[in-house]
């Protein structure tokens, strides 16, 4: 019997993969987590073999959600099931102790094979990704967990970080959109989630290393 926890967001693909668990007789299925909070806190009280985890995901991203399970419960596998067929992306999630990954084109019965390979420890990957993604990975070219978090972010969340970037304050970013500096503050706290820092400092400074933004000497983040 394989305890298993799915980690996704998308409440349609989520509750057809839980339907599809519940009627496999060798699978226990023990709950849907809908973000990387509850999922940790699943872990801790269900101790799940495998967790199939969405990358794509709010606040924390599957990447960062990955590195946290594996350090706190090391006997718990993760496949990461994603879109995002980057190899770059795999790469990251390998790195941070995911055993493989499916893609969500992948037709979901033949999940009970994946959730059966990756229980006994073995790599999952699709054969035709195999060469790449260990090529990213012996090129060190990961994608840093910040990337993804970048592309979460709604069009006025990407306007806010611009501003910030070229060293506008609260006050002059509520004036330029019109709207108000509570609003502002709101935007930025959840930027700070998806990105996974603490301070508008290393959100700015995350997003001029990853060319989001121009780098200004004036810049002030705070």
């Amino acid at each position: 019997m394989i305890d298993v926890l799915v980690v996704d967001d998308h409440e349609m693909f989520s509750e057809a993969l839980t339907l599809l668990l519940m009627q496999q007789p060798d699978v226990r299925l023990l709950g849907a987590a809908r973000g990387a909070t509850e999922a940790l806190r699943m872990c801790q009280q269900e101790a799940p073999d495998v967790v199939l985890m969405d990358i794509d995901l709010p606040e924390i991203d599957g990447v960062e959600a990955t590195r946290r399970i594996r350090e706190a419960y090391p006997h718990t596998k993760v496949v990461v099931v994603t879109g995002l067929e980057d190899p770059a992306v795999v790469a990251t999630a390998l790195a941070a102790g995911a055993c493989g990954y499916v893609p969500k084109t992948r037709a979901v019965e033949d999940l009970l094979d994946v959730l059966q390979r990756a229980a006994a420890g073995e790599l999952v990957m699709p054969e035709a990704d195999l060469a790449p993604v260990l090529a990213e990975l012996q090129a060190g070219r990961a994608a840093p967990s910040g990337r993804l978090g970048l592309r979460r972010l709604t069009p006025r969340e990407s306007e806010i970080l611009r501003a910030l970037a070229t060293g506008d304050q609260i006050p002059q970013i509520a004036e330029q959109l019109g709207i108000t500096a509570l609003t502002v503050q709101s935007h930025v706290k959840n930027i700070l989630a998806k990105l996974g820092v603490h301070s508008r400092l290393e959100a700015v400074t995350l997003a001029w290393r990853h060319g989001f933004a121009p780098t200004t000497p004036s810049a002030e983040a705070g």
